[in-house]
């Protein structure tokens, strides 16, 4: 049955206020016999009402319930010539949708509200309500933009069982019980966001949903029974899911983790088409618990590489696995030398910094911490934490050199990749040369794993012909062919990096911060943040190297965007939807913490105007940094590393100056708007 029909239309809707107007609707579906208990229905309304006005800017009410009293979906729409209060602050509301659901209708309620929402949004569609002269001309008109995906089941049609040729009835879509797992390289805003996507679709489209975030906070598993009573699977990670095996036998979405964020009703939908498909063919089912069996336990040492992704993707993925393994060493050391600096700064006055760089294991005299550490010398303290975080330090290209290995050949290539990393550091080719190992000890271990070799040899390949001839090849090569010219190559581009200033210093920051602010947590955003941190492995212990405002400026234009958000919607609130609001709030602390993805939201719903906004706030940051000279050792941290940035007052001033830059922006191009957001938060509320 229709959602709307003629008896359901109101042309002249009259009422002394909301409440008044809600029962003249309200009585249309008593007299079509869709409400049996008119007062009901109406306390139902007005408890919705209480939570949220359903008024919205440009002369539009959306009153809606789920109630016992309805029978099935419908919709009622009444014209008002005056107009009628529903509490919007732009003026009363001239049309009026009564949204009816019954109690234990399944996803209907949240396929109305949104489909509505999106006409509504169409200037064709309320110029038309407003000059229909006929129930059924409005009838056509919401017809054609309102309607359910599928036919809610109802008595008279399942009553009907089957037409003469025998063909069933469409099956009303049952209740699904889903898990998740989500993370990210990082593990910090991704992952949380990914979650909170799913299991906000799994709602609306009537499922239940518990997600498991891998994430850098730790997780809690969902349990044995939790997955065996889960109907379907939806992974959104960028790091293979821990203890994968557990999963066996369930339908399986599996996608990157910003799907999880972006396109959650869509892979929600995929895992009910695949359960269908599964309940239908009970021996996919089987073959899945095979396939699982025949690939072994799972856990350890993960990398997300997509088999069937294209080249180019496969690059970043590996480039991205050897980044997420190095990034702990950089943030342990970094702090840890900045650290030193500062209570060197304090114990010795301006030359602190430089003398502490004296401080070693092997060092001469009281130089050496092992002999000389005093627990109540601030100097000592400074030197230890020196001593330390340069040790951090030196793992930073092995370890990015074998994991891009570990991602290409597996852990056939941790060794040949850490100890061509190794030999690349000695030789002073730097991350560059980290980079040339990871690759090479990779494809060499990967192509030494695939020989066919005699059931005898077998047992001896993964621990003693493997690690020995791809370690022989990649150290080889590298120290007889590829190692100086990559350490000139290394070197020269240190020089230019040391020979910025000016202008070319301004560009580079203007690049790398419109980098950081253009997909948020994407490739783009990513590759600026390898070049800053695996920067970092060749800048030593200058105090004020180049490297070090590439990773300020870098930093800086991270948190333009997330803090913009946050404050244009605490200054425009109206310009915004209320879960963007409550975006908005979060969206501080995300910024404060240099965690680009707090914006995602906003670019997903709006992505030309904040993306655009994003992009030129974050390059005006990303050049000023550059321009003042800050400097930053930390990875990550946003303001909690404040005290270890250099210059961190015009730091804070140019943050400052990029998201006034970006909020002014956003505001000036969705002033021009200002009923969209507004619709789009009743469509979720």
């Amino acid at each position: 049955m229709s959602l709307i029909t003629e008896d359901q239309v109101v042309l002249d809707l009259v009422g002394a206020d909301r409440h008044e107007a809600t029962r003249r609707l309200g009585e249309r579906l008593v007299a079509s016999g869709r409400c049996t208990d008119l007062d009901a229905f109406l306390g139902d309304v007005r408890k919705r009402e209480e939570t949220m006005a359903t008024g919205l800017p440009g002369g539009i009410g959306i009153p809606h319930a789920r109630s016992a009293a309805i029978t099935e979906p419908s919709l009622v729409f009444g014209r008002s010539g005056d107009g009628i209060d529903w509490g919007a602050k732009d003026g009363p509301a001239t049309l009026v949708f009564l949204i009816a659901a019954p109690e234990a209708g399944g996803d209907a309620h949240m396929q109305m509200l949104p489909k509505l929402a999106r006409a509504l949004m169409k200037k064709d569609f309320k110029a038309a309500l407003a000059a229909a002269t006929t129930e059924a001309e409005v009838v056509r008109i919401v017809s054609a933009e309102v309607e359910l995906d599928q036919p809610a089941a109802a008595p008279a049609a399942a009553a009907a069982g089957a037409d003469t040729t025998g063909a069933a009835a469409p099956a009303a879509k049952r209740a699904l019980n889903l898990v998740g797992v989500t993370s990210c390289p990082t593990g910090i805003a991704h992952t949380y966001m990914a979650a909170e996507g799913l299991e906000n679709a799994a709602k609306a489209a009537g499922h239940t949903m518990k997600v498991e975030t891998q994430g850098s906070a730790g997780s809690t598993p969902l349990s044995a029974a939790e997955i065996a009573a889960a109907d379907a699977v939806i992974f959104a990670h960028d790091l293979p899911v821990k203890d994968a095996g557990r999963f066996a036998g369930k339908p399986l979405v599996d996608v990157g983790v910003k799907k999880g964020i972006s396109d959650g009703p869509a892979l929600v939908t995929q895992a009910e088409q695949l359960v269908t498909e599964w309940d239908a063919d009970p021996s996919k089912r089987e073959a899945a618990v095979a396939a699982a069996a025949a690939a072994g336990p799972s856990g350890g040492l993960t990398s997300k590489v997509e088999s069937g992704a294209s080249t180019g993707t496969k690059i970043r993925q590996w480039l991205m696995t050897g980044v997420s393994y190095m990034i702990p060493f950089v943030a342990a050391g970094g702090i840890l030398i900045a650290l030193s600096f500062m209570l060197a700064q304090i114990a010795l006055g301006e030359q602190g910094p430089i003398e502490i760089v004296k401080y070693g294991l092997t060092a001469e005299g009281k130089y050496n911490i092992t002999q000389s550490f005093s627990a109540f010398s601030l100097e000592s303290w400074a030197g230890l934490l020196f001593v330390i975080g340069g040790a951090s330090f030196g793992f930073l290209v092995p370890i990015l050199s074998g994991f891009i290995a570990f991602a290409i050949a597996d852990r056939p290539g941790l060794v040949p990749g850490i100890v061509g990393g190794s030999i690349a550091a000695t030789m002073g080719a730097g991350f560059l040369g980290g980079l040339a190992t990871g690759f090479l000890a990779g494809f060499v271990a990967r192509w030494i794993a695939h020989w066919k070799v005699a059931k005898g040899v077998r047992g001896v390949m993964p621990v003693v012909v493997i690690p020995l001839l791809s370690t022989l090849i990649t150290a080889g090569l590298f120290i007889t062919v590829l190692g100086r010219p990559i350490k000139a190559l290394s070197d020269a581009l240190t020089s230019g990096l040391n020979n910025m200033s000016g202008s070319s210093a301004l560009l580079l920051g203007i690049v790398l911060g419109a980098m950081m602010g253009f997909d948020l947590g994407g490739p783009v955003n990513k590759a600026a943040y390898f070049f800053a941190t695996a920067g970092l492995a060749t800048a030593g212990t200058v105090a004020d190297a180049p490297q070090l405002k590439i990773m300020a400026a870098v930093m800086a234009a991270g948190m333009v965007a997330p803090l913009a958000m946050a404050l244009a919607t605490t200054i425009r609130p109206h310009l915004f939807s209320e879960p963007e609001r409550e975006n908005g709030k979060a969206a501080w602390l995300l910024g404060a913490s240099f965690i680009s993805e707090g914006a995602i939201p906003f670019a997903a719903a709006d992505p030309v105007r904040i993306i655009t906004s994003s992009v030129i706030g974050s390059a005006v940051t990303g050049g000023l940094v550059m321009m003042f000279g800050a400097t930053l050792r930390a990875p990550h941290g946003g303001i909690w590393v404040l005290p270890l940035i250099g210059n961190f007052l015009l730091f804070l001033l140019a943050l400052v100056i990029g998201v006034l830059v970006m909020t002014a922006i956003v505001v000036s191009l969705k002033s021009r708007d200002t009923h969209l957001a507004e619709v789009d938060a009743s469509a979720t509320v």
